[in-house]
């Protein structure tokens, strides 16, 4: 059985810990937990590693946000990869900092990474871990809130949550979608 994990981001310095390249942070911390390094590769950075019997393809989009859909769909066929068997891992301004919630399905609000996915397949049908941000910010400024880096106090939220999201994203691959979200998202 084959998967493929991926972290939404923007590459870049500029783009480095920001709250929307949560993603791209968890992406790493579950390549650095599995042992394995990220190399350049076609429209993503990519690292593969087998777990529990399983082959796991990491991805980091290079495609940036706005485009996401198009490293995603590429390395699903390219690797042949069922859907049911991807994890997008994003960031979510509804839900309260450090607040992580696995979903099969949904809307991509107003996120314009899980927008271009969906628009992309042509469907919204793909497993997801959501990776609450937060919403502080004044009306009008959510570009700056997303692409803003973290306080210190939301930093020591993340840094606590990030093993918990490595255990959500080995539970999905060893257990699956329903029993993760029945396992861990009220935790």
């Amino acid at each position: 059985m084959k998967y493929l994990i991926t972290g939404l981001g923007n590459i870049g310095d500029e783009y480095a810990n920001t709250r929307h390249n949560i993603g791209f942070i968890i992406a790493d911390a579950l390549a650095q937990d599995l042992g394995v390094r990220f190399t350049s590769d076609r429209l993503a950075s990519r690292a593969e590693v087998r777990f529990r019997g399983r082959s796991i393809v990491i991805i980091k989009p290079s495609t940036y946000m706005n485009l996401s859909g198009k490293a995603y769909r590429y390395w699903l066929t390219q690797e042949n990869i069922p859907i049911e068997n991807s994890l997008v891992i994003v960031d979510d301004l509804d839900l309260e900092p450090g607040v992580l919630r696995m979903k099969t399905k949904g809307s991509g609000g107003s996120h314009n990474g899980l927008n271009h996915i969906i628009e992309t397949l042509g469907h919204n049908n793909f497993p997801r871990l959501r990776v609450g941000i937060g919403s502080n910010f004044a009306r009008g400024f959510q570009v700056d809130y997303v692409l803003g880096r973290f306080t210190r106090d939301e930093e020591k939220i993340f840094l606590e949550r990030i093993p918990f999201a490595i255990e959500m994203i080995k539970s999905f691959i060893s257990a699956g979608a329903t029993n993760t979200m029945n396992a861990y998202n009220n935790r």
